[in-house]
């Protein structure tokens, strides 16, 4: 019997990487982790960073560089010892989980190599167009649009995180091809397994009133803005805001003019293995971004027994239940009203009961399963989406106008 018969092995392209943390390095991760329990061979494609000496197999880095305005290693995309090693490694699937810089790697390797495309559709890449003023808003839309078009043309598989974004996609793109839905899943051994009382010890905080807890990365999107507004609604209790961003400054400045000296802290960036103790210190997860593909930070904090006060949004409205959240219009009065009624609740159990739905383990086997959908659409010559002349013609225009 061949022992290698029923083992994948995948390449996984990632412009982001350890030791940075986002959303996409924990997916990446989960993934890794998940497709080695299940004796598949995962290799990671990611950028270098710095003198890190990495702990897990098979990962190979690309050159990169720091920039004064870049929060990550900008990636060089050219490695010709990378180039070397991927067809000794001999993948059966390449996973891009970028359109660009190294997903572009992943789509020429997979044109060279003779090889199927998966792409994960980590963001909604639209939504940051007002980062390209001056340049107007909606042609960068359009722009994007028919960028990430042109990028899944060349892929045999997507994979969205959620419902959500499967139904946002479809409402834009004409779709010739499978699409997965498949959440990234949570480590559920690394979130939970720490009390109230000996979480707050840890960090010194008091056991006066409630804690309103949020994790995410300081940006216009993520709408801490609104956060901030309706937490000043509430008459007790503390907010802490895990995460570091350009909006820092102006969010600062909107927590002292609400009169919130003293009972908002900002701690800044939280390295993810120490994510679990804020959050079992805790006592509700609040979140108010609608740009959210998943909500990961969302089902992190469920794995560890928070009830859940939350703007009803993509990627958020996806993985909660009502036995352990409320849902609200993106207005100050109604997530407070949430907020304030979830501090009373008393819905660990059920918390906890929701995130095991999404184990890394179980998501890890749909992912399997969607190579092999992706192995076979290879096969038959099937693409996510058709290229046509018309979006040939749109993207050259583009291209030109952009003058890329």
């Amino acid at each position: 019997m061949d022992e290698w018969a029923d083992r994948l092995r995948v390449a996984m392209f990632t412009n982001v990487y350890l030791p940075v943390t986002n959303g996409v390095v924990v997916s990446v991760e989960s993934f890794r982790k998940a497709l080695t329990q299940l004796g598949h061979h995962a290799y990671v494609m990611a950028p270098s960073c710095g003198e890190i000496e990495d702990r897990a197999p098979y990962v190979f880095r690309y050159p990169a560089v720091e920039l004064p305005l870049q929060k990550y290693p900008l990636t060089l995309p050219v490695s010709p010892y990378v180039d070397q090693v991927l067809r000794n490694l001999k993948p059966q699937v390449l996973h891009a989980n970028h359109p660009a810089l190294l997903g572009r790697v992943a789509e020429r390797k997979s044109e060279e190599l003779n090889l199927p495309l998966v792409f994960t559709y980590h963001t909604r890449y639209a939504d940051y167009s007002h980062y390209a003023h001056p340049l107007p808003e909606e042609s960068v839309k359009e722009f994007i649009q028919t960028w990430l078009g042109e990028f899944m043309a060349h892929c045999h598989h997507l994979i969205v995180p959620s419902e959500s974004i499967r139904s946002l996609l479809q409402s834009t793109y004409d779709f010739s091809g499978p699409i997965s839905v498949i959440p990234t899943g949570v480590d559920l051994e690394h979130f939970g397994g720490l009390g109230r009382i000996e979480a707050r010890r840890q960090l010194g905080w008091s056991e006066d009133g409630p804690v309103y807890v949020s994790v995410g990365r300081l940006a216009k999107e993520k709408n801490f803005d609104l956060l901030l507004r309706s937490f000043a609604l509430l008459d007790e209790g503390r907010l802490v805001i895990l995460g570091s961003g350009d909006e820092l400054g102006a969010l600062r400045k909107l927590s002292g003019e609400l009169g919130l000296e003293g009972r908002c802290e900002f701690v800044g960036s939280v390295a993810h293995k120490d994510l679990p103790v804020y959050l079992a210190a805790a006592d509700v997860f609040a979140f108010a971004s609608v740009t959210e593909t998943q909500g990961l930070a969302t089902l992190e904090a469920m794995a560890s027994g928070l009830p859940v006060a939350a703007v009803d949004a993509s990627g958020t409205r996806d993985i909660v239940s009502a036995s352990c959240s409320r849902l609200t219009a993106a207005e100050p009065e109604a997530l407070a009203a949430a907020m304030r009624e979830m501090a009373g609740a008393s819905v660990g159990e059920a918390a906890r009961r929701q995130a095991e739905r999404f184990s890394q383990l179980e998501q890890g086997k749909r992912m399997v399963e969607a190579y092999g959908q992706a192995i076979e659409s290879h096969r038959r010559g099937v693409h996510v989406l058709s290229a046509s002349a018309e979006s040939s013609s749109r993207w050259q225009t583009f291209l030109q106008f952009f003058r890329l």
